[in-house]
């Protein structure tokens, strides 16, 4: 007998594990593209968002021929008027608040992702709606890098985060619990400065959040039942623009005229058409041309809002770009003037790789200096003519000139072919290294094998 209820409990037991197991699996059969919030990492450039809004609509007319209801897409630069949107956590109370409710999934996904929707569809309905998912392409660090402040030193390789480029996804209740985490509590660090892996840190929470669930159909490369692919980073909006249309600008100081010039001048240097050298000595052999600033140990804003102001008188009538660069930055001008070629002169733009401080309370963003700034003439114009400057010849000139561009509400451009740190400081698979236009820093390395391994193209000989 007690063995017949043990067994009829048993068997009890096991319908009720089955049952819910069951509805677990079952649960996301029947959810449709109208259970999805896609949104785009739009920017607000015309480009950007001219682009953005077409491939918003090609999405919505795929959605409408498989028939399996409409998702909501969604462009970034649209959501509000807060410039901290593009860093993804201010943007989540607003989010949940307009949809958590009516969807299951937010998906990310960078402007050159492509997505095929039936194929999302299907991945996401594998992961039960009613837990926390945080799903992607796995990334991670082979050693511990400046550019995530040394995180997880004893073991770089146990901490995932998503490779943008692919698409990450996190389900509503997971949404919903970071939402109201970023309204009450405060980050731990002013600068937002690599955005996947410090989402991922944020959702992680100490350990206490989901980590990172890698889906093999989030994709770069096409392959076999891929929900996302990726073309890349540097697009093909016609001819190069010529070599004389950019002006360069290139930092040095004295102490660093026979350590670091020599390495431009074997690399990139080349690739000009229009290249000055500021230092705060003359020197002939390079030649360098001295501004009247004192050289600074940090910051340089007196001597990069010279810079400014010698382009605008000089050379801004020939010249609709200005690239300002440190002399220990390496860059592919070629590249750089194949991806000015999507960009408006007449209009103001601010290009680089962004970084951003204080976006939770309303801050800023700004290209960051050792990457290369990129200025067109409209936004030098209008940035000399606000009377926006310097506070102290010391102050960090990347970040003034994004506080400056910020109240002019000129937007700060992200490209992430643009590089602040060295190549062993990103992920190997990282998508931004194909096609790269700048690394930073000659730290324990050979500039010149960096530059001839990562920048320099070889082919036919570059055109005027």
């Amino acid at each position: 007998m007690l063995t017949s209820i043990n067994t009829g409990c048993l068997l009890c037991f096991f319908f009720v594990i089955s049952t819910s197991e069951h509805q677990k699996l079952t649960a996301n059969i029947s959810m449709g593209l109208g259970d999805l919030v896609i949104v785009i990492q739009s920017q607000r450039n015309s480009h950007h968002a001219s682009y953005c809004h077409q491939k918003k609509k090609e999405m919505l007319q795929e959605a409408a021929k498989l028939g399996q209801g409409l998702p909501v897409v969604l462009l970034l630069h649209e959501l509000s008027e807060n410039e901290g949107d593009w860093s993804i956590l201010p943007a989540l109370p607003g989010l949940f608040a307009a949809y958590g409710r009516s969807a299951s999934w937010f998906f990310f996904m960078a402007e050159e992702t492509t997505v095929v929707l039936s194929a999302l569809l299907l991945v996401l309905s594998r992961f039960p709606v009613q837990e926390e998912w945080f799903l992607g392409k796995r990334l991670h660090d082979n050693k511990a890098t400046i550019i995530h402040h040394y995180a997880f030193s004893e073991d770089p390789t146990s901490f995932g985060y998503p490779d943008p480029a692919a698409g990450w996804a996190v389900s509503v209740p997971l949404c919903q619990r970071l939402s109201e985490r970023v309204q009450h509590e405060n980050l731990k660090s002013d600068f937002t400065i690599d955005l996947p892996h410090e989402i991922a840190l944020y959702i992680r929470e100490g350990g206490d959040g989901p980590e990172l669930t890698a889906v093999p159909e989030f994709c770069i490369e096409p392959s076999d039942n891929c929900a996302t692919t990726f073309t890349t980073y540097l697009p093909d909006c016609g001819p190069r623009v010529s070599k004389s249309k950019v002006f360069v600008a290139v930092k040095t100081c004295k102490k660093f005229h026979s350590a670091r010039v020599p390495v431009v001048k074997a690399t990139w240097e080349k690739s000009a058409g229009l290249l000055e050298y500021y230092s705060d000595v003359i020197d002939a052999s390079i030649p360098t041309v001295s501004l009247g600033v004192p050289n600074t140990d940090r910051g340089h804003c007196g001597k990069t809002f010279a810079i400014l102001r010698r382009f605008w008188n000089e050379f801004a009538p020939k010249a609709d770009w200005l690239l300002i660069v440190d002399d220990d930055t390496l860059i592919s001008l070629p590249r750089l003037r194949q991806l000015l070629r999507c960009y408006d002169p007449e209009e103001a733009v601010s290009l680089g790789e962004r970084y951003g401080f204080g976006l939770m309370q309303g801050g800023y963003s700004y290209t960051t200096g050792g990457a290369g700034m990129v200025l067109s003439r409209t936004a030098v114009s209008r940035l000399l003519s606000s009377g926006c400057g310097c506070y102290s010849d010391d102050a960090p000139d990347d970040m003034v000139l994004g506080r400056c561009f910020t109240s002019l509400r000129v937007p700060v451009t992200h490209n992430p072919l643009f590089h602040q740190a060295q190549p062993e400081d990103y992920a190997e698979q990282l998508s931004s290294l194909r096609h790269a236009i700048s690394f930073h820093k000659h730290w324990n390395t050979d500039p010149v094998t960096v530059y001839r391994q990562w920048l320099h193209d070889t082919g036919p000989r570059d055109e005027l």
